[in-house]
């Protein structure tokens, strides 16, 4: 499992887990966030490994529409990369206070 992917899954899952079934957070919870394999689910469900792949792979499609519908993650990504980028010190007071202004609108909009 590549690392990038599963960050981005147990991400989406933090973010919009509540808009899924419980037994789907879950699943992608155990497998995403604490590495246990299919089998291990599967056991603990009292399902088969088949069965937990499905549940996963509809899940991540799910999660990713609601990234693609609602941007939560990526909205609030770009504006943490700008805090970073106004905490370095590189522009001048005003412009600070300017674009910290700016980002605050952004969250209460969110």
């Amino acid at each position: 499992m590549e690392i990038r992917k599963s960050l981005g899954v147990g991400l989406l899952n933090d973010y919009y887990g509540s808009l899924l079934t419980e037994h789907q957070s879950e699943i992608v919870a155990l497998y995403y966030d604490l590495d246990l394999s299919l089998a291990e689910i599967a056991e603990r469900y009292g399902i088969s490994r088949q069965a937990v792949r499905d549940v996963l792979v509809r899940t991540e499609q799910k999660l990713k529409e609601y990234e693609a519908s609602l941007g939560l993650v990526g909205k609030l990504s770009k504006l943490t990369a700008e805090l970073e980028a106004l905490s370095e010190g590189k522009e001048d007071g005003e412009t600070v206070r300017a674009r910290l202004k700016e980002i605050i609108r952004e969250v209460k909009e969110i």
